[in-house]
């Protein structure tokens, strides 16, 4: 439990991580608390995508704690965060151009509808088809047709997709890597917005990301990594860019605490 009493999503305690003779994280502390947005920021070799990877099974720390919903947990690979309710959209998006959104959605859990016994039912493409629709509406994606080929989209139409499949597990928080790397303006603005919505659901939101004028449109907490350890936590509406830049360099003399 925290300052203000309430407990985290996911709370971090000492975490450290080596791989041979060097050393991604040490003694990070880190949590997220639901419906917060929390931006991971650093330099390239940091330690931010060894951190998420830690937290999404497929690094395990070496030493440390982490606890889920107050509750210590062993995160021993990516099957046990997803089964905690841990879901992370990496840089790549794992897309499948040739199919639509709803195939898309459900590759590798596809629903069938009930066959006579012994055989093997279809895919339920009813309720597979009004379960896309649903949580598309719901998160006000900007997407037309689910039955749309994801290889038509747009980057920021293939981002939402990603991220709107992430949340079929019904996690309780979402991991995004890099989301709006590589978008204009118009797509960047769409990916912002459906993060801002993932927080008003409730959902606890960690982004790694460079781009430090989305980070302030979007994140409540911005918590820099610097040579893996953590060099400064700062709430974003009580900070500038210069403050987060200066603990990213290793330039801030007050340990980065605005």
């Amino acid at each position: 439990m925290n300052a203000n009493g309430s407990t985290p999503v996911l709370a971090l305690k000492g975490v450290t991580k080596s791989f041979g003779p060097v050393q991604a994280l040490q003694d990070v502390d880190f949590e997220v608390q639901p419906g917060e947005v929390v931006a991971l920021v650093g330099d390239n070799g940091a330690g931010k995508s060894t951190l998420v990877k830690t937290i999404a099974g497929i690094h395990p720390p070496d030493s440390g704690t982490i606890s889920f919903e107050g509750n210590e947990v062993t995160i021993g690979g990516p099957h046990d965060a997803v089964e905690l309710g841990i879901a992370t959209v990496y840089q790549d998006l794992a897309l499948c151009d040739n199919l639509d959104v709803v195939e898309n959605l459900f590759l590798g859990r596809e629903e069938r509808s009930e066959g006579p016994p012994g055989i093997l039912g279809q895919l339920d493409e009813v309720s597979m088809e009004k379960q896309t629709g649903e949580l598309l509406e719901n998160l006000a994606v900007t997407i037309t047709s689910v039955r749309a080929e994801v290889g038509t989209m747009s980057g920021g139409q293939r981002q939402q997709v990603a991220i709107a499949r992430s949340l079929l597990g019904e996690p309780k928080l979402v991991m995004l890597d890099e989301p709006t790397a590589a978008l204009g303006v118009r797509q960047t603005a769409m990916v912002l917005g459906l993060i801002k919505r993932l927080r008003e659901r409730g959902y606890g939101v960690v982004v790694i990301s460079h781009n430090l004028a989305d980070v302030f449109e979007v994140a409540d907490r911005i918590y820099v990594l610097r040579l893996g350890q953590k060099a400064g936590e700062f709430a974003a509406s009580d900070s500038n860019r210069d403050q987060v830049v200066a603990a990213i360099t290793g330039a801030s003399g007050n340990g980065g605490q605005p």
